[in-house]
């Protein structure tokens, strides 16, 4: 009995110790060392985390760290750094991918770009592979898919805007997988900033076809995209198609077909659109400091100061404070406008009122001073840029190089380019280097110009900097206006080898260096197959017919001005070529002629056409011109709401009255 029950215990025991021995196996590795971060990052133990992590860091074991504590983004970030601080230690695609969600799912998509970012940017991974990454870890009961949304912003924010595109189609096509209509409206967004307008119309129409639903959002990128068009009736139709269907305007709706309006001069529109925006929003919307500024800045480029600063006024009324670009609009006004004084009063005020006058103002002052002339004063602001701190940005370096050189002082622009070479402060827009080239053909010394115009290229390529098609077209004009049409066609052989496209200006700056070095027979020819190229304008035309005025080929010039005016090709100087050529001959009446037809086809003709007129009719020795006559002409003119040029009148018109005035006393 006693031995019966020892046997039976001795089985239980045996039983109880394989059952036992299932359980208590020896673990791996992996799982102490995760058992061990977990306690340790929850207690937030970052000394005793560290030493953990300073051995066995596997990318499965993070990703498994992350997972658990996916609800707690601060200890994942706060894991994650001291994961990076591991030399020994690179993290995985999937790795990055899974921080990545639990950054979405947390909403900190800041963090979560620059992650992105670091992948395709510092890792090398490419959009796609980064798109895969984010696909395999995604769960869709776990994870949020706005993680989707943030990689084509990533793409976005960086130019990449073909990578976004693939994004969007990729995920559509391969996954079965819809982007938000906000990833679309990022996307669409970056072309119209990019310029990319065409594209935009074909991507929001693409858009509209897959069946989504336009948003507010997406009705202002379409009326922007319109506005930047010059499509302004379309905008305000856009704006009332976004009524009938529900949507609401915000007051960025209003702001860009109002600054839309004022950038073609059309303020009254812009006026009509601020003073109904209550009423055409059922007064959920009131205009802001932007509303006034785009009025202000479109009456500040018709010169009407007086209803800019009205506007002004009304903003304070308002309850709006006038900002400082508020400010710098007005000071480049009263600049444009000639009005100095009434610009430094101004700044005078910002700096009284604690506004700090900063590169936009000081560029606009400088920019105008240059404009003017006035080298002396514009130095003075430059200095007090200087004390004062403030930074020399781009628009500052080109006002410099463009404004010395505009006003003669071409090697001060040349060692100041060279020093921001130097400094490595020049954009590769290659603008500078255009501008400078520009002004060395207009020197007048051509052989010391094209010399420095030769050190300007050949430093441009030691910079890897390859010549675009505005340096191309910018020395083949210099060329033919200095008449030498040998170059202007070698560096027009070297842009074709180069694969650059030549454009309309090259092609025009061709033709009038021909026209006007007696090769007006080669233009014409060269005109011939522009237009079956489909590739002229009035300008290709005017020089063709200023060509064939000047080389005497009457039949010819008239024969043109005929095609010219029956394919509506004509402007004011078609006209005062004409005018200038039957003046020259001696036959004013015929020129007046031409200058009644210029009426009649409502041109106004401008001083160009005053000065030919009065100053041949002054010395004709066809017509017999006399004082009286050149009085009578003037008259005339001013009939016809010509503004007489000033020299003209004073020389010519001013003495011949002032002596039929003495005459009469």
């Amino acid at each position: 009995m006693f031995l019966k029950l020892f046997s039976t215990k001795r089985s239980n025991l045996s039983a109880r110790s394989v059952h036992f021995g299932k359980h208590f196996h020896h673990p791996n590795p992996e799982d102490i060392a995760f058992s061990s971060i977990c306690v340790n990052l929850r207690q937030r133990k970052w000394k005793y985390l560290d030493q953990i992590l300073s051995s066995n860091l596997t990318n499965s074991l993070v990703n498994r760290v992350v997972s658990e504590f996916r609800m707690s983004p601060d200890l994942v970030l706060g894991f994650y750094k001291r994961v990076g601080e591991q030399k020994s230690f690179s993290p995985s695609l999937e790795c990055v991918c899974m921080l990545i969600h639990v950054m979405i799912s947390s909403k900190m998509y800041e963090d979560a770009l620059i992650s992105i970012n670091n992948l395709m940017q510092t890792m090398g991974y490419s959009h796609l592979e980064v798109l895969e990454g984010l696909w395999d870890s995604y769960d869709s009961e776990i994870w949020c898919p706005n993680v989707f949304d943030s990689l084509i912003r990533a793409c976005t924010s960086f130019g990449a805007l073909n990578s976004a595109y693939e994004v969007i189609i990729n995920l559509r096509t391969e996954k079965g997988f819809h982007v938000s209509i906000h990833a679309w409206n990022n996307f669409l967004n970056h072309l119209i900033k990019s310029n990319e307008l065409n594209s935009f119309w074909k991507k929001h129409a693409e858009m509209i076809s897959y069946g989504y639903t336009e948003n507010i959002y997406t009705y202002n990128l379409v009326i922007n995209a319109l506005c930047k068009e010059i499509r302004l009736q379309e905008a305000i139709s856009m704006f009332y198609q976004m009524l009938k269907g529900g949507i609401y305007p915000n007051v960025v709706t209003f702001n860009m077909i109002i600054n839309g309006a004022c950038k073609v001069s059309n303020i009254e529109l812009g006026l009509k659109l601020f003073r109904k925006m209550g009423v055409m929003s059922m007064g959920y919307i009131n205009p802001n400091s932007i509303t006034f500024n785009c009025l202000i800045n479109g009456y500040c480029k018709l010169g009407d100061m007086k209803n800019a600063e009205s506007l002004k006024d009304e903003m304070t009324k308002r309850g709006i404070q006038p900002n400082l670009i508020t400010y710098a609009t007005l000071v480049d006004g009263y600049l444009r406008k000639g009005c100095k004084k009434d610009a430094f009063m101004l700044c005078s005020l910002m700096v009284d009122k604690g506004i700090a006058l900063n590169n936009v103002v000081y560029n606009s002052i400088i920019h105008w001073l240059f404009f003017e002339g006035d080298i002396t004063t514009a130095s003075v602001f430059l200095s007090y840029m200087i004390k004062t701190n403030i930074c020399f940005d781009k628009f500052t370096n080109s006002i410099l190089v463009t404004g010395l050189s505009r006003n003669g002082y071409l090697n001060q622009a040349l060692d100041y380019h060279k020093w921001l070479v130097l400094k490595n402060l020049v954009d590769k827009d290659r603008f500078l280097e255009n501008a400078l080239v520009y002004y060395l053909f207009r020197s007048g010394n051509d052989n010391e110009s094209v010399l420095k115009v030769k050190q300007v290229l050949d430093d441009m390529i030691d910079r890897g900097l390859d010549l675009d098609t505005i340096t191309y077209g910018t020395m083949i004009d210099g060329f033919s206006k200095q008449g030498s049409m040998s170059n202007a066609i070698r560096v027009y052989g070297d842009m074709i080898k180069e694969g650059k496209k030549p454009n309309l200006v090259i092609y025009n700056s061709i033709v009038d260096g021909l026209c006007k070095n007696l090769s007006v027979d080669l233009a014409k020819i060269m005109v011939d197959e522009l237009k079956k190229l489909g590739l002229f304008d009035v300008v290709t035309l005017n020089s063709l017919l200023n060509g064939f005025c000047a080389n005497w080929k009457v039949n010819e010039a008239l024969n043109l001005f005929f095609q010219m005016q029956e394919a509506k090709l004509v402007n004011k100087v078609t006209y005062n070529i004409l005018v200038n050529f039957f003046c020259k001959i001696g036959s004013i009446q015929e020129g007046r002629e031409v200058m009644e037809m210029m009426v009649d086809n409502g041109v106004i003709p401008d001083s160009i056409t005053y000065t030919i007129l009065v100053t041949n009719a002054c010395k004709s020795k066809v017509d017999c011109y006399s004082r009286e006559d050149v009085i009578e002409l003037h008259d005339d003119l001013v009939v016809k709401g010509v503004k007489p040029d000033g020299q003209t009148y004073d020389s010519i018109v001013g003495p011949l009255i002032d002596e039929e005035s003495f005459e009469l006393l």
